[in-house]
């Protein structure tokens, strides 16, 4: 991903009124009986996006053109900022140090990838998170902040890095506001200037890149 990947967020403003979420693709056969046979075909979810609804004026649709342009199109991925989905925590909340469990000690790991799960009775859901928001993580060992000299996190990865390893049976946890690495879904990005001064939306499709 780095060869192709610009670390640079989407305009937040438009980012924020965009419309969009997880997709997962399942296999459905219909029995004779009417029963189901359901097989999942993907092992992650996949975000989509339609920046479009966040486009309300000729300067916001200028400003996406320049990135359209810088991005070339399909060809370079980039940060975006999902409103909803961007935190440990939940979106209204600070993220704290013991909000996701990221992995547990064996006396010699020192890496940890950053996770966030979702659900917790039937079948929990791990996601990767892979860009973090630089200054954002917290992390935690059995409940105690952890002071930012005892880790680094690299924020093109997600990977914490501690400066000695846990302890075997301890936990540890993170905090952190996070983005999601796509790219335009699109090489064409066609404006009508009438029909959007008459209130048409613009199709402005993204699509969540999975490493």
């Amino acid at each position: 991903m780095p060869d192709d990947f610009h670390d640079v967020r989407f305009p937040l403003d438009i980012a924020l009124a965009a419309s969009g979420g997880p997709e997962w693709r399942t296999d459905v056969v219909t029995l004779g009986s009417g029963h189901e046979h359901r097989n999942a075909r993907w092992a992650h979810s996949r975000r989509r996006y339609d920046a479009g609804y966040g486009v309300k004026s000729l300067d916001a649709l200028a400003a996406v053109l320049a990135f359209f342009e810088e991005r070339r199109g399909r060809l370079f991925g980039f940060r975006w900022h999902d409103r909803l989905d961007g935190k440990s925590c939940v979106p209204s909340g600070v993220p704290q140090p013991t909000d996701q469990v990221i992995g547990e000690g064996d006396g010699e790991r020192v890496a940890f990838q950053l996770i966030k799960t979702y659900g917790a009775v039937h079948d929990p859901y791990e996601r990767r998170v892979m860009k973090p928001v630089n200054g954002s993580v917290r992390v935690a060992i059995d409940g105690i902040e952890q002071s930012a000299e005892t880790f680094t996190c690299d924020t093109a990865t997600g990977l914490v890095t501690f400066a000695a390893p846990p302890e075997a049976g301890q936990v540890a946890t993170a905090g952190f506001a996070f983005d999601v690495p796509v790219r335009f879904d699109i090489d064409r990005l066609e404006v009508d200037l009438a029909a959007f001064t008459a209130g048409s939306i613009p199709k402005i499709p993204l699509v969540e890149l999975i490493d």
